[in-house]
């Protein structure tokens, strides 16, 4: 029986490689994970198949000379087009007389797998820090009114303008404070959603950064012009955007590109539900990247890798992207850092 038409059909990548990494055989799924053809994997190292992988090849190589299997859970594979996936890796020994050492080596896919759990626990965190700061919210806001309520009275029977100024002072920052906690809670139920094309939410957005945009960013437009109307509060996906876009700006001091790219993706699950077609909005930056020890928690209420930063931006956008049904994904190495807004596409 001919199995190659068999591991053709397998969704996780396959791949035969010898003890020097050297590829004997890679099905279809290995060639759409590296995004490489066979006569690009074949009689080719391993190695040279991605841009970056955070398993060590020594690894590899010391399984199949001593004959010893090896899993490597939850790796990182950047591949030659940049792409990042986070895949399980086997490998398998393969006996073979009077033959070079080889191994069976399995790359299977939990990109998916992983983004829900993350999408599900950030929704749960985010829950918590809401039902926290709706509760202090109370609290928070009855002194402020009090201390601003004061603060108005006392003004108005100081005679010096100097005096007044620590009462404008107080009445400024009581100010401040709540507004602080109004965007903290911001809106938590859908709002009324109307029909809508992605690609004018974007071009307002270009229209606001363009303003203060430095000369040394450049933004380039990949548009997919056969993307849908969808149904949405425009304003809050504009402020989506607008927040991630900004931050990209920020990330990019000495200057670089700013991509913002829309596309279609098919049988996507965000959240428990499966849709047969989603909107990506992606903006990806060539800066720096963010820090590893972020990634985790990039989404949560003031969390920020800026001094100046206030840590709302992408919770309010991760927030808006929820209340419509989608999600953010977030890919980041040096280089390339990528924020895909997720929608769900209703025919």
């Amino acid at each position: 029986m001919n199995t190659e038409p068999l591991l053709n059909h397998l969704v996780t990548a396959v791949m035969v490689i010898n003890d020097d990494l050297t590829l004997g055989y890679a099905n279809s799924a290995a060639e759409q994970l590296l995004g490489l053809g066979n006569h690009r994997l074949i009689e080719h190292k391993f190695t040279d198949c991605y841009h970056e992988l955070s398993a060590d090849s020594e690894l590899l190589i010391a399984a199949i000379e001593e004959h010893q299997g090896l899993t490597v859970n939850a790796a990182t594979i950047v591949t030659l087009d940049g792409q990042q996936h986070t895949v399980d890796i086997t490998l398998t020994p393969i006996d073979m007389t009077d033959a070079k050492p080889q191994g069976l080596l399995e790359l299977r896919q939990v990109d998916q797998q992983r983004r829900i759990l993350q999408q599900l626990t950030i929704d749960a965190q985010q829950q918590a820090a809401q039902y926290l700061v709706r509760n202090l919210a109370h609290e928070i806001k009855n002194p402020l009114g009090g201390l601003r309520g004061a603060a108005q009275l006392l003004a108005r029977e100081l005679e010096h303008d100097e005096q007044r100024e620590f009462t404008d002072l107080i009445i400024e920052q009581a100010d401040r404070l709540r507004n602080l906690v109004d965007r903290l809670l911001g809106p938590q139920m859908p709002t009324e959603h109307s029909i809508h094309n992605i690609h004018e939410v974007i071009q307002k957005v270009i229209k606001l950064v363009q303003v203060t945009l430095p000369g040394n960013i450049e933004l380039i437009q990949d548009y997919d012009p056969s993307i849908p109307d969808i149904t949405m509060d425009q304003e809050q996906l504009q402020q989506a955007v607008l927040n991630i876009v900004q931050n990209a700006i920020q990330a990019l001091e000495e200057g670089g590109e700013i991509r913002i790219k829309t596309r279609t993706q098919h049988q996507v699950t965000l959240g428990t539900e499966r849709h047969k077609l989603v909107l990506a909005l992606s903006i990806i930056d060539n800066g720096p990247g963010i820090k590893p020890e972020l990634m985790d928690t990039l989404f949560y209420p003031m969390v920020t890798g800026r001094e100046q930063g206030s840590g709302l931006g992408l919770s309010i956008a991760h927030n808006f992207a929820r209340l419509h049904g989608g999600r953010i994904d977030c890919t980041s190495i040096v280089g390339q850092t990528e924020f895909t807004i997720l929608l769900p596409v209703t025919n």
